[in-house]
Order: structure tokens, then sequence, then C-alpha cells
């Protein structure tokens, strides 16, 4: 349901058509300050839930920019304080109001509320610099495609103190992206003035980076012309650009929180914008106009007010996109290693798919990445293998914005442990727009190498899945040797349209990939995933013991096992999965079900991880035989070998272990 605004036309694309006379200015931008007004009557009267942050005062630096995008390919992205923004981009004032009354009608359904819109190339997320990187991504991506569009990506003076922004400040820079990061500084965050918060001159730092730097006042008669020719201009030069308005906040940030001072509010009620705009205007044309908006306002607000709440329906917001037709040949099962397995797969993809694309950190030759799983790869493709600065925030928010527009983005972070740096990305950004927004698909894998066992100390060793398992959305795969790795990379790239972080354990690039005498467990329906990145199993039939181990425990394992066998005369069973989130519960349920012993062991900090996971999935099922699991203790894993070897599972814990269990 939509509500036509009066007096304004709409695009082929549903953006309203604003013109630069006084009088069009003003209608619109009165029309987003009522709407505004209206969004916190409603919350007086205890219509809205959660919070909401006005734009107040700032009706024509929103307009402005988003007004100037004309191109079917121009995108925006805003952030907390996005109304005016999706106004100017939509027009559709009664799927705001409805969105941030959680009613059916709302341009997301009710689920984004005040701060979380998506709207064809429009997406709003309510973390500070958040969508920077991500801006960054969708402008390379057009840039790639030689398209006009440009990407606009709007945040305030308080974003200033994020880094992330500065990563992305330097990937626009040297990708030369069409980006262009728009500031509108009102000289206050929530209530502390930016001159307490921020060092240095805001242009300047655009500058630093190379980028094109224009500054305007909102308060200038000619702002909107002004506007208009900035964009016009970054148009015909394809480089990013860095505008900072000049503006100001009316009212408070939220609700009752300004703490400004009254000669303040008087000052900047008398620099007032909107209000100069009006007062050019006959007044009698001016009070037509207020009246004509006033009564548009109250027929959105029966609407709103009409619309059914809006309900959960999971049948239309599947947590994870289901698995699409394979579109890659087959890979060998067995490799002179997994290294060779994953650069061939890397290499086949290449080949055939012309949205893949490979970021990461030192990936050319002939260097090949840190642990050379790209060699060769920059030689044969070098404008589908791009090495990154050290940003590992910034190219994850990239590979996001990649993926929204269509490519299939594969990042390598250098190190499993500098995922930490990740983490906002891939926690609130990478997984919530499919969460979220039926229509939109992140497509990303993140690689990245882990594990210990190689004397590189606390931040170079680590094995985190347990910390990704837990993130809604997200699809974890650690495989070990006895996988095929490449099948599952390239199946994972081309087949699995979710948010993938996928796993190496240092240790297996140099082992031969060899499926021995392993065989898949059924995969059940129920199991997504399941069919594509299989779990694996050998030994006895009737084991007196089952292991399960996933990626570079495996091998240790395997070790352990025959030592049982040989010396404890135990019947052993091995259980590899290579899918950690969604755990394929039913399958293990069904292997495990009657079996007398069941343990897990694995590298990670075992408290609150996979393990746990499993185990508790046991024992909820009325699992009645004994359970354990072993996982390297929880301290910093050290570089001095002694020291990590006494903390990381080895053969010999193991099977003390298992002993113990049958003493």
């Amino acid at each position: 349901m939509r509500i036509s605004i009066p007096g304004f036309s709409l695009d082929r694309h549903g953006k309203p058509v604003i013109g630069l006379d006084d009088a069009s200015l003003y209608a619109y931008g009165d029309l987003i300050r009522g709407t505004e007004r209206l969004i916190l009557d409603l919350f007086g009267r205890g219509l809205l839930s959660g919070t909401t942050h006005t734009c107040i005062g700032q009706e024509l630096c929103q307009m402005s920019v988003v007004r100037a995008l004309n191109h079917p390919q121009d995108a925006v992205l805003s952030n907390h304080r996005n109304h005016g923004h999706f106004l100017s981009y939509s027009g559709d004032a009664l799927g705001l109001v409805a969105e941030i009354m959680g009613r059916r009608d709302g341009v997301c359904g009710g689920y984004g509320g005040s701060q979380h819109i998506a709207h064809r190339h429009f997406h709003s997320n309510g973390v500070q610099a958040g969508m920077t990187g991500i801006g960054t991504g969708l402008a390379l991506a057009r840039q790639r495609r030689d398209s006009s569009g440009l990407v606009a990506i709007m945040i305030g003076d308080g974003t200033l103190g994020e880094g992330l922004l500065y990563e992305s400040f330097n990937l626009a820079s040297v990708w030369k992206a069409p980006a262009l990061f728009v500031v509108e500084n009102n000289r206050i965050a929530q209530t502390t003035p930016t001159a307490h918060t921020l060092g240095g001159d805001i242009a300047a730092r655009g500058a630093a980076f190379g980028l094109k730097t224009y500054e305007l006042d909102d308060a200038a008669p000619d702002f909107m012309r002004q506007a208009d020719a900035i964009v016009a201009e970054l148009r015909g030069l394809r480089h990013p650009a860095l505008l900072v308005i000049e503006t100001r906040r009316l009212g408070p940030h939220s609700k009752g929180d300004d703490l400004r001072s009254d000669a303040e509010k008087r000052y900047i009620a008398e620099r007032d914008p909107l209000q100069n705009l009006g007062r050019r205007l006959d007044t009698v044309e001016r009070a037509a106009i207020e009246a004509r908006n006033t009564a548009f306002l109250r027929e959105v607000e029966a609407a709103a007010l009409d619309s059914p709440e809006a309900r959960f329906q999971p049948e239309t917001r599947p947590v994870f996109r289901p698995a699409q037709a394979a579109s890659t040949s087959a890979l060998a099962a067995v490799a002179p290693n997994v290294r060779a397995s994953i650069n061939q797969a890397l290499r086949q993809l290449l080949a055939t798919h012309a949205d893949i694309l490979l970021l990461g950190e030192d990936l050319h030759d002939p260097y090949g990445g840190a642990f050379k799983v790209t060699a060769g790869l920059s030689t044969d493709f070098p404008d589908r293998v791009i090495s990154t600065p050290i940003s590992e925030a910034g190219i994850t928010g990239a590979g996001i914005g990649l993926a929204l527009a269509g490519l299939r983005p594969i990042v390598e972070i250098m190190f499993a442990d500098f995922l930490s740096l990740c983490l906002d990305q891939i926690y609130n950004h990478a997984v919530k727009f499919p969460g979220m927004f039926p229509d939109v698909d992140v497509p990303l894998i993140l690689r990245t190498p882990c594990g210990g066992r190689r004397g590189y100390g606390p931040t170079h060793s680590q094995s985190p899945e347990n910390l990704f398992v837990s993130v809604p959305g997200l699809t974890v795969v650690y495989p070990s040797h006895r996988h095929n790795v490449g099948q599952l990379l390239a199946d994972a790239a081309t087949r699995w349209p979710n948010p993938t972080l996928f796993l190496e354990h240092k240790l297996l690039y140099g082992e031969a990939q060899n499926p021995l005498d392993y065989t898949e467990l059924p995969a059940d329906p129920a199991d997504l995933g399941s069919d594509m990145f299989p779990t694996l199993r050998r030994g006895a039939t009737e084991p007196d013991i089952s292991l399960i181990a996933f990626g570079g425990m495996l091998p240790i394992v395997e070790h352990a096992a025959r030592r049982l066998a040989e010396e404890e005369e135990l019947a052993v069973e091995i259980i590899a999965p290579s899918l950690l989130a969604p755990l394929p519960r039913a399958g293990l349920l069904a292997a495990l079900a009657d079996r007398p012993l069941v343990a897990v062991i694995e590298e990670s900090h075992h408290e609150f991880g996979v393990s746990a996971e499993i185990l508790a999935c046991l024992a909820e099922s009325g699992y009645r035989g004994k359970l354990a699991r072993l996982g390297t203790a929880a301290r910093p894993i050290a570089a001095a070998r002694g020291i990590e070897r006494a903390l990381l599972p080895d053969a010999d814990t193991i099977i003390a272990e298992i002993v113990e269990l049958f003493s």
C-alpha cells in the first residue's frame, strides 16, 4: 500500500521528483519535518516501540544529495538518522511511519523499524560507520561494471571517531571507486559537542586520503544547486569524494536528550534554512503547502494505524537461503595437498565465473598470500585478484557491498585471529541483510587460516570457530584433509548464497588430501547444507567410543584412535563434520543416538563452543550414554613450543582422557 504525495510526481523507480524552485523545496522539506513530528507524536502517545532519532532542522541537508541522484544505479547508504534520506529516495511516507510503528504496511514489514531499512538501492543501519565499507564495495562494483551510478554514504560528524570510516576512505581512494561520503555536520553528537570529541579539520581528513573534498552550508540560498553541481561533477569524474555539509539540529537527538543552552537553540532556530526558505514564499502559497502536507500526514497516520500489526512469518524470512544448482565441474577428491586443492578451486572459479573476485592482503604474485594459497592466480587473473591494505574490517565491508551488488567475493583474512576486527561487519551487517530483508542476498565467503602448533603465539594461533558458530545466519565450514576441500569451497562460492566463514587449518595446507576409507553420513533434509558440506565417518560399526573431530584436530584424533585400538583394544569410530553452523543436528543425532560413549575433541577453547552444542543436542534428545569433550585450555596460546604443546590437545592427552572414561 502506498499513498501518493500531493504535488509531486514519481520517476519510474518511485523516487519523488523535487524541483529546485522555492515552493517545491519548501513543500518537500516541510513534508519531511512534518513526518518527523508525526513520528515523535506517535512515540509520545505510546504507539511506537524502541527508539527513533529525529532530523528536525536538517531537512534540506538530508534532501540535497539524495534529491540530486537521478541514475537508476545510484545507491544511498544511511544510518540511524535516515528518515529524510529515505523519504527523499522513495517518497514512501506511509512505508516509513508504518515501519516505525511495527505494522504490516511498513517498508520492511516492521522488521527494521526506525534505523534498519532496505528499499531498492537504499540501505540503512544503526551502527556508526558500519555502512562505509559496504558503500565502498558497492562503488567498486559499479566501477568494475563501468556504470555511471554513484554511491552516496551518509554519515554524521560523530562518525568521524570511527576507525572503519578511514579504512573506507583509503579503500575508496586506492580503488578510485565512485563513492561520495557525505558528512552532515551538526556540530553535536547525542549530547556532546563535536568540538570536544574531534581533533583537526573535517575536510582535511578527506584531503589526506586524496578524496576530492567539498564544503557546503545548508543555509546558503543556492545550497541545492551547489549539491546538484557536485553530484554532476562526480558522475563525470568517477572518483571518490567527501562532502561536508554544515547544518544544525533543531531538536533533541532522540527524545529528551537536548542539553544545549537556550541561546544556542535560539540561534539555530533563526538560522533554520527551511523556515527561511518558507519566508521567501507568498504567505498564501506557504499556508496552502502546509495545509496540504498536514492533510496528507493525517491520511498517512490513519492508514498506518489501520495497518495490521506485523507478525513473524518464518517461511518468508528464512535465516539461510536454499542451495542452488551446481554450476562448476567436479574437482578431484585426491590432491597433492589441501593448499593445492584450494588453489585449484579458486583457479576454476575465476576461469568459469566472471562474478568471482578475490580480495585480501598480499595475494599477488610472487608472494601469493601468507600461506601461498593464491599463488599464480594474480598472474593469470590480474583484474580479479585484488591485494588490499591491512584493513580487515574495511575489506569485509567491501566484500558485503560487492555481494549486495550481485558479485561473489571471496575475502582472505590473513590469520583467523584477525576476524575479531571483522566481527561488526559479520555480526551486525553481513547476516542482518538476508536475515531481515527477504529479497537481499549476501553471497560472501571469508577464507582464513587458523590454528596453532607452529609457535606463532597468542594472536596468530587461535581457532575462533567457537565465537562465530553462535552468529545467527552465518555459515561456518571447517573441513579436514579427508574432505574434498576445493570442492567444498567451490560449492560455497557458487551454490550457497549465504555469508560463509571458511576455516582452513594451517597444518593441513601441506597434508595430502585423501578421503581414505571415510564415508559420508546420510544428509538429513532437515540439516541445511549438509549434502554440500558433508560429515565423514570411518572406523568400527559397533564402537566402544565415537570421537568427533574437525579441521586440524582430525590428524591428531586419527593418531589417537589408532593407538586406542592397538594399545587399549578399543573399537573406535571417528566422525568428522565439515559444517559447524548451521550444525547438522539431525544427521549427527541419527549417527550417535545408540553409541555408548561420545567424545568431542576440538582445538578451540571448548567451553561455550562447538562441542558444547553437539553434546547439548545429544543430551536434549534423551541420549543415555557417556559424554565428554576436550579442547584447549582457556589461556592465551604461547609462542614457546613447549608451552604451546602443553596447552593444545595432542594424542597423549586424548588417550589419557579416553582411558580415564573407561576406568
